[in-house]
């Protein structure tokens, strides 16, 4: 049965672009043009979603998300999206605040809403529509073959897409223990818990880890790094997995973005790991390293599916080429990510990655690219679980 959406605007330009973009998709569609229709409309139409304008006679979009949620009271939560054309922080968090679980803010590219849409519905869906899903509970570790080949940047974008665009349960987790760079890159502070909360604790279980985690404004949960390298000392070799372990138990993917060292810590998380993601440049000292990294994880008696190599920047101009370095190194480069490099460097220095707001962009699409190719075991699996 195809999802229902209520689109609530009071611009019939607007209502016929959305409803003409949304029935293209396969969904059902039902229009509003003020917040007293939209509240009544989501009582007697029982829409999966609801794209919701601040601006609205009668009530605006803050007092309808307020009236759903309160109407709801406990029962089958149903996204929404908010649309908006004010990008002041004040609005959005109001937004968040009136119960909104997503905002857009126009004009804004048809891929992006549909993205979102797709992921909040898997997100939100009924209990019973998820059963024939296989639990999942992959732990991922993305590893620098040295430093400033992009390892965070890809961890990062990669989680984001894996739970925005696949709608996939995901947490992160920043396993660089001396200079994680997750607070500065997502804009958060450091009064933000970290894993020093879970190590330091008498005891550690989920109800731990979970009161630790952070909440980013993508979707995805975090576990932050320690705040300084001096606390780093505190987490032993055997904490990270033992971490992972937990929350393999209550997310779909588990990433750890660690750094470039082969120390007992890192060693912990490759065991832990399903996947080691090696990522790379194409020049002479990072391939150079690979080799000495693959040499490593043969001698560790990993089989070689376990450690999959990342070429990131792919097409930018180093005077080797993919052939050559694949020649080098005797064996395939598994994924390639393109280089974009403004829009890269534009989501580092503001702490707002491009794949939460700028996924349209050719990055972004190449590392959805990654990502729905990390997921195709899982999403096979979910299939053949529902023909069976």
């Amino acid at each position: 049965m195809a999802a229902k959406i209520l689109v609530v605007d009071d611009d019939p330009n607007v209502q016929r672009g959305l409803e003409y973009t949304l029935k293209q998709e396969g969904y059902d569609v039902v229009i509003a043009s003020d917040g007293a229709e939209a509240f009544r409309l989501y009582g007697s139409e029982a829409p999966d979603l609801v794209l919701l304008d601040v601006m609205l006679p009668k009530l605006d979009g803050y007092q309808v998300a307020e009236k759903i949620r309160a109407e709801e009271a406990g029962t089958r939560h149903v996204p929404i999206i908010m649309l908006t054309a004010e990008r002041e922080v004040e609005q959005k968090v109001r937004g968040l605040r009136a119960g909104a679980d997503d905002y857009l803010i126009k004009p804004f590219h048809p891929a992006e809403l549909l993205a979102r849409i797709k992921s909040l519905l898997a997100r939100f869906a009924p209990r019973g529509a998820l059963l024939a899903r296989p639990p999942l509970g992959r732990i991922l570790a993305f590893y620098g073959a040295k430093g400033g080949v992009g390892t965070t940047t890809i961890a990062i974008n990669t989680a984001i897409a894996l739970h925005r665009e696949l709608g996939r349960k995901v947490c992160l987790v920043d396993g660089n223990l001396q200079f994680g760079d997750h607070r500065v890159f997502l804009d958060l502070g450091l009064d933000r818990k970290s894993i020093v909360d879970v190590v330091t604790a008498p005891a550690m279980d989920a109800d731990l880890v979970k009161s630790t985690l952070v909440k980013h404004d993508s979707g995805i949960d975090l576990l932050l790094a320690p705040p300084t390298p001096e606390t780093a000392e505190l987490v032993h070799p055997a904490h990270l997995p033992e971490i992972a372990e937990i929350l393999a138990g209550m997310y779909d993917y588990v990433l750890i973005d660690i750094d470039k060292r082969l120390d007992d810590i890192n060693l912990g998380v490759f065991e832990a790991a399903a996947v080691v993601f090696v990522v790379m440049t194409a020049d002479l000292s990072c391939l150079k390293n690979v080799r000495l990294i693959l040499e490593t994880m043969s001698h560790l008696g990993y089989p070689p599916a376990k450690t999959q190599l990342v070429l990131n920047r792919s097409n930018a101009f180093t005077g080797i080429n993919v052939k050559n370095a694949e020649g080098a190194l005797k064996r395939t480069i598994d994924h390639q990510v393109v280089n974009e490099y403004r829009g890269a460097i534009s989501a580092l220095n503001t702490g707002a990655p491009f794949m939460f707001g700028k996924a349209d962009s050719a990055l972004g699409g190449s590392v959805l690219q990654f990502a729905r190719t990390v997921d195709k075991p899982a999403a096979s699996a979910t299939k053949a679980v529902a023909l069976r």
